[in-house]
Formats: structure tokens, sequence, C-alpha cells
């Protein structure tokens, strides 16, 4: 006897209901399983895996911007492209070394984030930052190259309340980090910071680089041949490399005769830029040994003319690649 309608129509709900019933027992049971699988492995708001793109152990070689790079990347053997964030890392061999080269970027957040982007997706045993830099030791001239024993960040700083004109005063509670000598309303401090050494909470203005790896750049002495010309420009005074003394870093092209004059003053600083003392607080917390190599490209705004860092940021940059592959040659 055929079905009455009636049944038919209890017969498909029920078996409706059931297939509703059982896509959320299955929902359920992805949504258990994807759970499970991020307490084993770091997820991206996406979802996605952070996962090592290399194994092998390899010196970060960084660079700020592209004049600085090209000056190094045809030199990388068994070159292999990786782009993570828009941002291209380059592994292979440089000098003999396994490396990974890349652009920080310019400016202090692009370098830590990219160097934190790097240690957290390769396998970095060092850092080493090669690039252009602005002169602020009056003894130090265009195309030389400079390896600063520690660096700081200067413009993590106070702007103070003028009180009177020309008059400026800190909070209370403030004054015990203002150990530095002011610009004016702008009082340098020390930056907090954290590590995998030192997990609690605390203040520094220098972060130091590593003492062997100056050691082996000192090594170096004068056996590197530095470029005095590039194109029909040659320099007055033939390039040195110099081995120590301070280097700080900030947000700001600096251009300013009288800013220049100050921070040599107040941070006996050899050279300035906008990237490596970020780029050394990073390695400081993640306790990977760094050093720094930069070159003149301009004065800073003590040059008699127009700022030159156009003018010779070419032959700069290939003064420090010079000095940074002599290094990485004699790393052991």
């Amino acid at each position: 006897m055929p079905p009455s309608s009636s049944s038919t129509t209890t017969s498909t709900h029920l078996r409706t209901t059931l297939a509703r019933h059982g896509l959320r027992l299955l929902a359920a049971a992805t949504l258990a399983a994807a759970v499970a699988g991020c307490s084993t492995a770091p997820t991206r708001s996406s979802g996605a895996a952070v996962v090592q793109l290399d194994a092998t152990p390899r010196i970060a070689v960084i660079s700020a911007f592209e004049p600085e790079l090209t000056v190094l990347l045809p030199q990388v053997q068994q070159a292999a492209k990786h782009r993570i964030n828009g941002v291209e890392f380059t592994t292979g061999t440089l000098s003999g070394q396994p490396v990974v080269v890349f652009l920080s970027g310019i400016s202090m957040t692009n370098a830590a984030m990219n160097t934190q982007l790097a240690l957290d997706r390769f396998n970095v045993s060092h850092i080493v930052f090669s690039g252009i830099a602005g002169g602020v030791n009056p003894g130090l001239h265009i195309g030389d190259v400079t390896v600063p024993a520690q660096w700081g960040q200067y413009m993590e700083w106070l702007m103070a309340r003028e009180d009177k004109p020309g008059q400026y005063s800190a909070p209370a509670w403030m004054k015990s980090e203002l150990t530095l000598p002011a610009f004016g309303m702008m009082h340098p401090r020390p930056v907090e910071v954290r590590s995998a050494a030192k997990p609690a909470l605390t203040k520094q203005f220098w972060f130091a680089a590593d003492p062997r790896m100056l050691a082996v750049a000192r090594s170096l002495g004068t056996s590197v041949a530095l470029d005095h010309c590039h194109a029909d420009k040659c320099l007055k005074d033939r390039p040195r490399m110099v081995v120590g003394g301070n280097g700080v870093s900030g947000q700001a092209f600096v251009d300013n005769k009288a800013f220049r004059e100050y921070a040599f003053k107040t941070f006996d600083a050899n050279v300035l830029d906008m990237e490596t003392a970020a780029t050394a607080m990073v390695a400081h917390s993640n306790g990977v040994p760094y050093i720094a190599f930069r070159s003149l490209s301009d004065l800073a705004g003590g040059g008699d003319g127009e700022n030159e860092m156009d003018t010779f940021m070419h032959l700069a940059a290939a003064n420090s690649a010079k000095v940074l592959q002599a290094f990485l040659a004699s790393w052991k």
C-alpha cells in the first residue's frame, strides 16, 4: 500500500532533521580538531601556523634601503628567495658564511619589526647591519666606515614643559632618568626593555655590540681597500675604518649643524642613523649577538654646502659592504 501524503511529509522532515544534526556534529568535531591543533603550533589571526622557513644556522645581514642591498645581493651564492609580509628574504652564502639577507626598511619601527620577523622565521645565530649613516664626530670623513661598540636611541625623549621662555622643567617622577643634557626642550631618556635572560622590566640607553664580533672587525685593520671615488666625484680624504665608539639612532633624518654638535658632545657619537639601535635592542631582547658597519654618506649638517648623501651614498654603501664581506670571510 503506498504511503499517504502525511506519512511522506513526516519521513522527509525526519531525514532533514537528522541531516542538520549530522552537519552540526561534523562542524563541532572540526572545530574541536582545530582548537586541538592550535595548542601545538603558534598561529596568526588568519589561523596559519608560524613555522621556520629554514633550519640552517645563518647570519642575518640587514640593510635599510635598496642602494645598500644592491651591493650585496649579487654576491650571494645559492640564493633562494622567501617573502613574508611583503619583505623579501634571500638565503644562501656570502663570503663563505650561511646568511639570510634582507632590507629592514627605513626607520626604527621597520628595523625592529623586520629584525624580529627574521628571528621568528629563520635560525639566526648572529646579526650584522651594513649601510650608510650621517657623520657626527668631526674627526671622521665621508666614506669612512664606523663599527661602534654600542648603540643608543637618542629620540626616546621627554618634550619638556616651557615654564618661561627658554626654560624647561621635567615631571618630578621622571627626573631621575634624565641623566643626559637636553637639546632645548628635548631630554633623552632610556628605553624600557625585557629579554629572555632578564625578563624583569629594566631601563637602559646603550646596547652593546658583541665583543667577539668587534674583535674580528678590529683584526681587519687596514686590509680592506675602501673606495674614495664614485663616478666623477672623489673625496679629499682617503676613507678608513674606525672600530669602537658610539652610534645613535632615531626617527629623524638629521641635517642640522647645531644638533650634530649636540649629538657628538652629549653621546660622544661617531655616527647617527635611523635603524641600528632598534635592531640592537631586538638583538638584546632575543639574546642574539650583533654588530653594525656604517659608512658616512654625509656629515648630518656639518658640511659647508648642501647635504651630500645623494652624491656619496653609493660610495659609502660600497665601502660598508666591503668591510662586511671581509668580516664574514674572517669570521670563524
